[in-house]
């Protein structure tokens, strides 16, 4: 198989996901409303990224934020190109990545979904990191994509709490 093909699949696999979290979203939303249809799906992305947090970055937690940067730049599939990170600051004090593209909303906008559901489901799919860097030990907070916005989200890493 060649690189462009395995390329193409890992694209489309991303694309699917995101198709994926939207129709899942969209069938919770219409049995019980949108805040509990985002509750529910928030939660069970989130129970997703605590599993990847411990698995991969629970080591770098609660303060290795440079052994954090690598390991988590390192990882994003297609050696950077699929999100486009810039690392906007990288000291002991704090981590702050920007992405500048992403293949879930770019699947949500090609779906044409209006723009104030994109910001939704962006909202609820970023649960995952939340999950991930909270359960490596970090305190994290996410600006994620809205209407207008330059790129998309951007992800706030600070040291946690050390264990007693």
């Amino acid at each position: 198989m060649s690189e462009e093909a395995l390329r193409r699949q890992l694209y489309d696999s991303f694309k699917n996901r995101a198709i994926l979290y939207y129709l899942i979203y969209d069938e919770i939303r219409r049995e019980l409303g949108p805040e509990k249809a985002e509750a529910i799906l928030g939660r069970a992305i989130y129970r997703r990224g605590t599993q990847k947090g411990q698995e991969k970055y629970a080591q770098y937690g609660p303060d290795d934020l440079a052994g954090l940067q690598k390991a988590f730049l390192d990882g994003i599939p297609d050696e950077g190109r699929m999100f486009q990170p810039e690392v906007i600051r990288g000291d002991a004090q704090g981590l702050d990545i920007k992405f500048h593209g992403c293949p879930l909303r770019d699947a949500w906008q090609e779906a044409g979904l209006p723009d104030d559901e994109v910001a939704t489901i962006c909202r609820i799919a970023a649960r995952v990191d939340n999950g991930t860097f909270e359960a490596a030990g970090f305190r994290f907070s996410a600006d994620t994509w809205q209407p207008g916005g330059d790129g998309c989200c951007c992800l706030h890493i600070r040291p946690g709490k050390p264990s007693t």
